[in-house]
């Protein structure tokens, strides 16, 4: 049976939830699940805003079948090839054999490595800036490559103002009959999904979402439609400086977020005295994390939020605790930069895992490490508690800049 929702009066929520899969893309846990979000817009012409995953097809094609009430599809326009939005497209080439497929070159060259089935005399190419007429409703085509697939463009509806955002201003988490975010506590409910889905999904490609940022600044947007998460209709200056303020790898709080791998709990029991030195001095809402026992996702987003990071692990081989390389690693890859860090080090006759983050650290952009450096041989001792005031004090300082 359909379960679909009405956008505005002529354009059609159609997607689907999935609370049943694990992890995104077989990474990222979703204990809340993920949406798939797919839009229908009845005119003259009708045309659908991509697909949905194959884990939702049944009810994805009875809520299209429903909004046509048995008229034709006439367009479908791929925004974005990624196979949780693309999985339907066979599926509707044969139950629409006139439907047109509506994309740029690099999405019809990925289409053909999806799928083996002939695109002869069903394709409208579309360049940067083209329109397409359906009626009242005119689609006009805009280009933001990697954010976060090359081929990716977005698709802005004129009369109405609405924007069909492909991965953009996505996030995490099933809809749960409200598909609005004026009909949820975005910041209590939401907000940590919608970052987490950012800085692991979009976070590598800050300079791209700056340029598809500044293109999209010319139009006026009265709604913003992504494949995945929350409709927005209210709210839409407080989601785009966040994608600002996220693309500009700077942190949305003055903060710090300790993390730490410990083997033993020697290493864990000096993060938490330096924990609560820092309360002690007046520090609210600090944040801290195991990095054997917590998702690397998590661990990223919780380094997209805050200024202040500190790394304490032992040395592991010779070098770095294995969760905290992962977690340096993945800070690396995904371009974080503009942090303030500071490092802990446990060793029981040759500790080298602070020289060896700090190498790491080294090679990101704009990072700031303090000092001292805490470096504990095997258990903290009295000696240790001078170097972990100096650091607690160095990082009050930074806070206070």
């Amino acid at each position: 049976m359909y379960c679909t929702r009405q956008v505005t009066p002529t354009i059609t929520w159609v997607g689907g939830n999935d609370r049943r899969l694990a992890r995104f893309e077989n990474l990222f846990p979703i204990e809340r699940g993920v949406s798939y979000n797919s839009y229908l817009i009845t005119d003259e012409k009708t045309a659908l805003m991509d697909t949905a995953d194959t884990a939702i097809q049944r009810q994805f094609v009875e809520n299209i079948l429903h909004t046509l009430a048995g008229r034709t599809l006439d367009y479908l326009v791929v925004n974005h090839m990624e196979p949780d939005h693309c999985a339907g497209i066979e599926e509707l080439m044969l139950r629409f054999p006139q439907m047109q497929l509506v994309g740029n070159a690099k999405t019809l060259s990925l289409i053909q490595q999806f799928y083996d089935m002939s695109l002869d005399g069903r394709t409208v190419i579309v360049k940067e800036g083209d329109t397409l007429c359906l009626g009242e409703h005119t689609l006009q085509f805009f280009f933001a490559p990697m954010v976060h697939w090359p081929e990716v463009m977005v698709t802005y509806e004129q009369t109405e103002q609405v924007l069909f955002s492909a991965d953009a201003f996505g996030g995490f988490g099933a809809l749960s009959g409200n598909i609005f975010d004026d009909e949820v506590n975005f910041t209590q409910a939401w907000l940590d999904d919608y970052r987490r889905y950012y800085a692991n999904i979009v976070g590598k490609y800050g300079m791209q979402v700056q340029a598809a940022l500044k293109k999209l600044s010319a139009l006026d947007i009265r709604i913003i439609c992504p494949l995945h998460g929350l409709i927005w209709r209210k709210n839409l200056q407080m989601l785009l400086g966040k994608y600002d303020l996220w693309s500009r790898y700077e942190p949305e709080e003055k903060n710090i977020v300790l993390f730490y791998g410990s083997m033993y709990g020697d290493t864990e029991n000096a993060v938490e005295i330096l924990a609560a030195k820092l309360a002690d001095a007046g520090m609210h809402n600090i944040s801290m994390y195991d990095v054997s026992g917590t998702d690397v996702s998590v661990l990223i987003s919780e380094v997209f939020r805050c200024s202040h990071v500190v790394l304490a692990c032992p040395t592991y081989n010779n070098g770095i605790y294995p969760p905290m390389l992962a977690l340096l690693h993945d800070m690396q890859a995904l371009s974080v930069q503009n942090r303030t860090i500071a490092l802990m080090e446990n060793g029981s006759w040759a500790p080298t895992s602070a020289k060896n983050m700090r190498a790491l650290i080294d090679g990101m952009k704009n990072m700031t490490v303090l000092e001292p450096v805490v470096s504990v041989k095997s258990a903290p001792k009295e000696q240790t508690m001078e170097t972990i005031d100096a650091l607690c004090n160095a990082i009050l300082a930074s806070l206070k800049e």
